[in-house]
């Protein structure tokens, strides 16, 4: 029986993601039929061509295995569920586009979606269920933590450690560290758009603006 494939998220993340998935199957001979939506929420019976299914659905459907790329911007949820899908013995798949460029000594955790023009230079390490949106790059020698998220044009570079469920804004950008002394994004911790980041940024804290300060509250 043949393998089932999905992409989790029908709004604009997994819409994003899935002509990516549809490619990447394609070329490896997979028949575009296998390839469904999933999503809790109500909605059509097809979008964008493939067809939508709810999540009981989906483990419903007759299928050798069961594979899904979490299309979801938010890192706690899909950590969540990414334990849904463990818990139900279907495999965490990764989708890339095909321009995307990985450089030498790149280690990439699965379930990673990575979008067009993105770039992945040496010496890096990322976790699992990482999201880089379009024209996004991380340079040499970075660690990028678990359910990471990189909006679009994101420029992070090199000697950088990005820790889990962090969230890059669009058109940011992090500043290098040094060998030895990188710069830190602390765990949880959100960069806001078009943010330029001079120094580490503490778990859990917002930091907005040229250079990147903590959000305060009026």
């Amino acid at each position: 029986m043949e393998d089932l494939f999905a992409v989790y998220g029908a709004s604009g993340c997994g819409r994003g993601v899935m002509p990516l998935a549809r490619q990447q199957l394609v070329q490896a001979g997979i028949a575009p039929e296998r390839l469904v939506f999933v999503d809790d929420g109500l909605g059509p019976e097809r979008v964008n061509g493939q067809r939508l299914l709810t999540y009981a659905q989906f483990l419903a459907e007759p299928a050798g295995m069961r594979h899904a790329v979490l299309a979801i911007a938010n890192g706690t949820v899909r950590e969540k569920l990414a334990a849904r899908l463990a818990q139900d013995g279907v495999q965490s798949w990764s989708v890339q586009a095909a321009n995307v460029v990985r450089m030498d000594d790149v280690e990439l955790g699965e379930g990673a979606a990575l979008s067009p023009f993105v770039t992945l230079t040496s010496n890096i390490r990322v976790g699992r269920h990482f999201h880089a949106n379009l024209y996004s790059y991380v340079e040499h020698d970075c660690v990028i933590g678990d359910f990471v998220t990189f909006a679009p044009g994101v420029k992070c570079n090199g000697n950088i450690v990005v820790e889990d469920h962090a969230y890059i804004g669009a058109g940011a950008v992090i500043k290098q560290g040094v060998p030895g002394k990188p710069l830190v994004i602390g765990r949880g911790a959100v960069v806001g758009m078009g943010a330029v980041v001079t120094k580490s940024v503490p778990a859990g804290t917002t930091v907005v603006g040229n250079p990147a300060r903590p959000l305060r509250a009026d």
